[in-house]
């Protein structure tokens, strides 16, 4: 697998990275390594923290400051910009539904653009969360991302049970990941105490991508009962996904990672159309609520009622931020010129076969089975068949040593960045590698295995 080969693929893979801001190595104020210059880009594989900056939405965010500027407050409803690319602010985030729907696969009705991610699966939750008999308990997985476990702890507790109500999976021992067998079982042995199932569609940690339709047809064959919840912070923008095909009952996801909307940018939230087609003022399940949630046509009435919107929309609280959602609306753009998730997924599956063939290529490499952590190397975490992930890689660097400065993550970590390869480093052992199909290229790739090898390299003489 050589430099040849990796440019040889970047010629069947279009890459969208001149629609991007790349940072450069004078940009992250990293003293250019010997051949490089302060201009020079970056090897951005940091789409599954942060993604980058669509050139676009610096002049979506300028034509709001300037229509806040000439109109003020008239803004809402007489914008200064009339045409497609600019909406009146009291409707800012209804042409983001279009836009979105097909990224997740659901219908406009079905999608609300709205808060931020642990906010929204917060509300979706007390919505949700009807414990009823012996349905008290709540499934999802042990490693879990914090935020996770302490809307569920909370969760639980505030309908006055304890903790254990929440029933955790972990991997078996020897392995890195859940396998679906090991979920299958779980949900079967608790199917009678089970009000809910909640995974990620992603796990932050690993890169594992569950099998969404799969895990939610289970559970409603055992029973209709129990709600079927997803976090999907890792998995839009970064796998095709089809909510309302496969019956998924709520999700809610943030923007700000494959979608490239911005740090804290403004989240989503999908809720099956099952839930608010029948959302009649007088007989609808109360959730949490505000003015944005209500009937647009009586909203600025002021009315002491509330009639919700018969869509997803009427889980919406507050009015959503202006410059949040020109941000959403720029990058989810780029997505419909690339040619739409299902096409972008293609080139990522082959980006991350690519770094794995790479990666297991490594002198350094260490058998997912091995139990050796006394060898110079790492292991992929990951499951290495590319359909069980997404855009993301996640190697774990042995032998660990409690001394920062000596650990071996620590020091690739370390190397790495000095060579302008932005990555993310989960302690104590762990890099995670995302190249993702909009502004990654092969030869990005090929590169960042040299260095990896290279440090290890260095490591091994003692010269690191």
């Amino acid at each position: 697998m050589t430099l040849a080969k990796a440019q040889e693929l970047d010629t069947q893979f279009p890459t969208y990275r001149e629609e991007f801001e790349i940072p450069t190595f004078g940009s992250l104020g990293i003293t250019s390594p010997e051949g490089k210059a302060s201009t020079d880009q970056s090897t951005y594989l940091c789409g599954n923290s942060l993604g980058l900056l669509p050139k676009s939405t610096r002049k979506y965010l300028q034509d709001e400051l300037n229509a806040w500027g000439a109109r003020g407050v008239e803004s809402h409803f007489n914008h200064p910009f009339n045409d497609e690319d600019h909406t009146p602010w009291v409707d800012i985030d209804l042409p983001l539904l279009p836009l979105f729907a097909p990224i997740v696969g659901a219908k406009e009705s079905e999608i609300a653009i709205m808060g931020s991610l642990t906010a929204n699966l917060n509300a979706l939750l007390i919505h949700f969360y009807k414990p009823k008999g012996t349905r008290s308990k709540i499934l999802f997985e042990k490693g879990a991302f914090p935020s996770d476990f302490y809307a569920l702890l909370n969760l639980v507790e505030m309908n006055g049970f304890d903790s254990s109500s929440l029933i955790q999976l972990s991997p078996k021992a020897g392995s890195t990941y859940l396998e679906m067998d090991d979920i299958f079982e779980a949900i079967q042995n608790h199917a009678d105490e089970l009000a809910m199932v909640m995974f990620p569609g992603i796990q932050y940690y690993t890169g594992q991508l569950f099998d969404i339709p799969a895990i939610t047809r289970f559970v409603k064959n055992l029973s209709s009962d129990i709600i079927v919840g997803w976090d999907l912070a890792h998995a839009v923008g970064n796998v095709p996904l089809q909510l309302h095909e496969w019956n998924v009952d709520f999700a809610a996801w943030c923007n700000y990672k494959y979608v490239n909307s911005g740090p804290g940018a403004i989240a989503g939230i999908f809720v099956h159309e099952k839930y608010t087609l029948d959302n009649d003022h007088s007989k609808y399940v109360p959730r949490l609520a505000g003015w944005w949630g209500n009937n647009s046509q009586d909203r600025f009435k002021m009315l002491e009622k509330f009639d919700p919107i018969k869509s997803a929309l009427s889980y919406r609280q507050s009015n959503p931020s202006v410059l949040d959602c020109v941000c959403v609306r720029s990058s989810l753009k780029l997505f419909a010129k690339a040619g739409g998730i299902n096409t972008l997924r293609l080139k990522s599956i082959e980006l991350t076969s690519f770094l794995q063939e790479l990666l297991t290529k490594s002198p350094y490499y260490i058998d997912q089975e091995s139990t050796d952590k006394s060898r110079l190397g790492f292991q992929i975490l990951t499951p290495l068949v590319p359909e069980q992930r997404g855009a993301q890689l996640s190697l774990l660097f042995v032998p660990h040593n409690d001394e920062p400065s000596k650990n071996v993550m620590e020091k690739v970590f370390g190397y790495l960045h000095s060579h302008g390869v932005i990555c993310d480093e989960r302690r104590p052992d762990v890099i995670r590698l995302a190249p993702t199909p909009l502004y990654n290229t092969f030869t990005e790739v090929w590169q960042a295995v040299e260095l990896v090898d290279n440090a290890l390299g260095l490591i091994k003489k003692g010269n690191l």
